[in-house]
C-alpha cells in the first residue's frame, strides 16, 4: 500500500529493523508453524494466528480486533493465501494504528507557543524515564530547541544524581534540589527558571512510585496545579514511559498511570533486548493514546520518533 513508502532515513531504518530484529524473527518462527501445510486462511490459521498474536504479547483484545479485520476480508474475498497473510497483517494493523491519533511524525519537534512548552516524564522506576528524558533532551537541543531539564524525582537521591549526568553530557540546564524536597517545588523553580532564560521545551522528571495510587494521584496533581502558576496551561503533555521487554506487565502499568493521572503520550522503551515489540501495537490501541517515543538501543541516537507506518513496514517485512 502507497502509505508503506520510505519516510524514515536510511540510518534510522536500520535502527529500527535492528531494534525489532528479536521480535520480527520470534513472531515469523510462530508465525510459519500456524501456517505450515496451509495454502489458504481458514478458520484453524486464524485461530493458530490468534495464539500467535497473543503470545508475541500484542494483547488478547488487539488481538480480537486484528483477526475480526481478517475475518471481514476473507468473508469478502473469499479465497486468501496464507502466503497473502503478512501482508494483510501489515495493512491491518497499520489500519488499526491509523485510529489513534498522531503517531506518524518523523523528527523531534514540539508546537509553537509563546513560553516553554513543558512536558512532564512519568513511569515506574527502572523503565528507562531518566535515560529517556535525557535522550530527548539531546533531541530537542540537536533541533535547535533551548532545553532546561526538571529533577521533581526526589524520592530517590539516584535519579537526581541520574539527571545531572545527562544534563552534563547534553550541557542542558538543570533545575535540582536535595533528596527529599517537595517535587512541586522543584517544578515551581523549574518553569520559572525556564520563563526567564526563554526556553522552548521543559522536560520535569517524577518519581515512580506506584505502591499507593492515591499518593501518586495527589503528587502530581499538586505538581501540575503548582507549575500552573507560573505557566497557566502546564504541563503541556504527560509522557508515560513504559519498559517494552516487561510486555503484559507494561499494559498492568499503562492502566495505573492513566487511572492516577491524565496521559496524553506514550514512550516504549529497550525494545531492542526483547521479543515483545508487540506490545507497542497492543497499548497503542488499547488505551488509544498516541506512542510518541520507542527506545531500540542503548545510544542517544536510539530513542526514535515512533512513526507508526514505518514500525509495522520494519516488524512484518
Amino acid at each position: 500500500m502507497s502509505f508503506f513508502k520510505k519516510i524514515f532515513s536510511k540510518e534510522k531504518k536500520e535502527t529500527l529493523d535492528k531494534g525489532l530484529e528479536k521480535s520480527k524473527s520470534s513472531f515469523f518462527d510462530k508465525l510459519s508453524k500456524a501456517v505450515a501445510g496451509k495454502s489458504k486462511v481458514d478458520d484453524a490459521v486464524l485461530d493458530n494466528l490468534e495464539e500467535v498474536l497473543v503470545t508475541s504479547d500484542v494483547g488478547v483484545n488487539t488481538t480480537l480486533k486484528v483477526i475480526e479485520r481478517i475475518e471481514a476480508r476473507v468473508e469478502r474475498d473469499k479465497y486468501i493465501g496464507t502466503d497473502e497473510l503478512n501482508q494483510i497483517l501489515r495493512e491491518e494493523i497499520a489500519g488499526l494504528l491509523s485510529e489513534v491519533d498522531s503517531g506518524n511524525a518523523t523528527e523531534f519537534s514540539v508546537p509553537e507557543r509563546k513560553g516553554p512548552h513543558v512536558i512532564m516524564v512519568v513511569g515506574v522506576n527502572g523503565v528507562g524515564k531518566t535515560t529517556t528524558i535525557g535522550k530527548l533532551a539531546y533531541q530537542f537541543k540537536k533541533a535547535g530547541k533551548k532545553v532546561i531539564l526538571g529533577a521533581a524525582d526526589t524520592f530517590r537521591a539516584a535519579a537526581i544524581d541520574q539527571l545531572q549526568i545527562w544534563a552534563d553530557r547534553t550541557e542542558v540546564p538543570i533545575i535540582k534540589q536535595s533528596m527529599g524536597s517537595d517535587p512541586a517545588s522543584v517544578a515551581f523553580d523549574t518553569l520559572q527558571s525556564a520563563v526567564n532564560q526563554n526556553a522552548d521545551v521543559v522536560l520535569i522528571d517524577t518519581a515512580g512510585r506506584l505502591h499507593n495510587k492515591v499518593n501518586l494521584m495527589n503528587e502530581l496533581s499538586k505538581v501540575k496545579r503548582v507549575m500552573q502558576k507560573v505557566v497557566p496551561d502546564a504541563p503541556h503533555e504527560v509522557l508515560l514511559v513504559l519498559d517494552g521487554s516487561t510486555g503484559q506487565n507494561a499494559f498492568e502499568q499503562a492502566k495505573q498511570f492513566t487511572a492516577a493521572t491524565e496521559v496524553t503520550s506514550l514512550a516504549v522503551t529497550k525494545l531492542d533486548g526483547t521479543a515483545k515489540g508487540g506490545v507497542v501495537i497492543g497499548i497503542s490501541d488499547q488505551f488509544q493514546i498516541p506512542v510518541k517515543y520507542i527506545g531500540v538501543g542503548e545510544g542517544v541516537e536510539d530513542l526514535q520518533v515512533f512513526n507508526k507506518f514505518e514500525f509495522v513496514d520494519s516488524f512484518f517485512k
